[in-house]
C-alpha cells in the first residue's frame, strides 16, 4: 500500500498523487475542488482513510526568485489544517514548475485533448512526489 500522499495545492483544484518509498514510484489518483483552497475536508479524510499515508506531501508554490506569494501561504496553510484535522506527519515541499513540467509530460503524450485541467493538477502532485524521491 503506497505510503505517501502528495497534495498539488490549488484556490480551485488540488491535485492528488500518492506514492510507494520502496518502489520509489508515484502515480497520480484524482483531483479535488476547493472553493477559495478550502478543500471539503470530509474528501480529503476519506483519501486519508483509503490510502492510510505515514506522511503527507504538501506543494508549496515560489516564484522563481525564492520569494513567498499570496498562494503560498494559502498552501502553508492548508498543510497545517491537514496536520490539525489528521494528525498525519506533513512536509511541504517546493513545487515549482511541476504544473508546466505535467502539462508537457502529457502533451507529449496525448496532445491537447491530454491537458484536462484536474489531471493536470494530479500529475504536478506525482511529478512532486517523483521530485521528493531524488532526494530522500
Amino acid at each position: 500500500m503506497p505510503d505517501l500522499l502528495a497534495f498539488d495545492f490549488g484556490l480551485c483544484r488540488i491535485g492528488v498523487a500518492v506514492g510507494q518509498t520502496i518502489t520509489r514510484t508515484a502515480n497520480p489518483i484524482e483531483f479535488l475542488r476547493a472553493r477559495d483552497g478550502i478543500p471539503d475536508w470530509e474528501d480529503i479524510a476519506k483519501l486519508i482513510q483509503k490510502w492510510q499515508p505515514d506522511k503527507i506531501l504538501v506543494g508549496i508554490p515560489l516564484t522563481m526568485e525564492d520569494e513567498e506569494q499570496h498562494l503560498t501561504h494559502c498552501a502553508r496553510k492548508f498543510a497545517n489544517r491537514l496536520k490539525e484535522k489528521f494528525g498525519v506527519e506533513i512536509e511541504t515541499v517546493d513545487e515549482r514548475l511541476t504544473t508546466k513540467d505535467a502539462r508537457a509530460r502529457m502533451f507529449d503524450e496525448g496532445g491537447f485533448g491530454a491537458l484536462k485541467k484536474g489531471k493536470v493538477d494530479s500529475v504536478a502532485a506525482a511529478i512532486m512526489l517523483e521530485d521528493w524521491f531524488l532526494t530522500h
